[in-house]
């Protein structure tokens, strides 16, 4: 089973969408553009995950490979259900 220490940040200018990295402060695998797209990044945690983990919107496996494979793993806003659309 694999263990792995991850930071956890949200950007300023998408809503419930979170980077988990290996690192603090350790962007170098992630590409440019995600980050411009995210804005300021904001350190929100860090996790000890290991595979049995319970998350709230995300699979603790899935966070763990991707990070280890890619050098990050984005989890994104869940999805608004059809008809629920608040308009400002």
């Amino acid at each position: 089973m694999q263990n792995i220490k991850v930071w956890v940040y949200k950007g300023s200018r998408r809503a419930e969408t979170y980077l988990y990295v290996s690192g603090e402060n350790d962007f170098q695998r992630v590409p440019k553009d995600l980050i411009d797209a995210l804005g300021k990044l904001e350190l929100v945690m860090e996790l000890e995950l290991d595979e049995q983990r319970k998350l709230a919107r995300v699979d603790a496996k899935e966070v763990i490979n991707n990070v280890l494979d890619a050098g990050y793993f984005l989890q994104l806003a869940p999805p608004v259900p059809e008809g629920t659309l608040k308009l400002p």
